[in-house]
């Protein structure tokens, strides 16, 4: 599965929802709207917007951090910080993701979750100065963990076939599309690599 996370301040080209719309219409299979400078005032009618999106074309809806939006749109999920998760009871009756940075947190969360967001993965801009985790770390949560594993950072075209050929198969994405001079084919071009090792790995 595909995830988009969204972040309208590196969108070049189109308008932030454009850019949804276009990976959306590429085959992306999640948006994790992810735009937590806003308020809930502020993101409630992009949410609104995003919704509609989604939910006309089959593409599950998470928003992160804001759990009243969340709830008011009728999400499909909620997605929050390790932190947050530990010391907040949330009530969701649907998806909950929580990122996550070391096995022992994913350890801690795994029975009340239903994903968990792992990384990050390679050097990633968004992450300047921090050492990448790298694909062993993915590998390592996968066999330890028993709910999807996403992995994120510094994933794209060029390098999703290092985690595809290892099995990784939930993967995150944000500059990849969302700074994309072609929204579109970049999502088509990562879902075509995607399904092709898929087919592989079934035949």
């Amino acid at each position: 599965m595909l995830y988009l996370i969204t972040n309208r301040k590196i969108v070049k080209k189109e308008s932030f929802i454009g850019v949804i719309e276009q990976a959306v219409y590429g085959g992306v299979d999640v948006i994790i709207l992810r735009e937590k400078d806003l308020s809930i005032e502020e993101l409630f009618p992009l949410a609104l917007k995003i919704r509609e999106i989604t939910k006309n074309n089959g593409v599950k809806l998470v928003i992160n951090h804001h759990l009243e939006v969340a709830k008011e749109v009728h999400a499909d999920g909620f997605h929050t910080s390790y932190e947050n998760f530990m010391k907040t009871n949330i009530d969701f009756p649907s998806i909950i993701g929580v990122s996550i940075h070391h096995l022992l947190e994913a350890k801690k969360v795994e029975k009340k979750a239903n994903y968990l967001l792992a990384g990050h993965v390679f050097e990633t801009d968004s992450k300047k100065g921090l050492k990448p985790r790298g694909i062993s770390f993915i590998e390592n949560l996968k066999q330890e963990v028993h709910i999807p594993i996403v992995a994120l950072g510094g994933i794209h075209l060029h390098n999703i076939e290092q985690l595809l050929i290892r099995g990784i198969d939930h993967i995150a994405v944000m500059s990849a599309i969302m700074s994309s001079e072609d929204p579109y084919q970049t999502t088509k071009n990562l879902k075509n690599k995607m399904k092709k090792f898929n087919h592989q790995s079934e035949a």
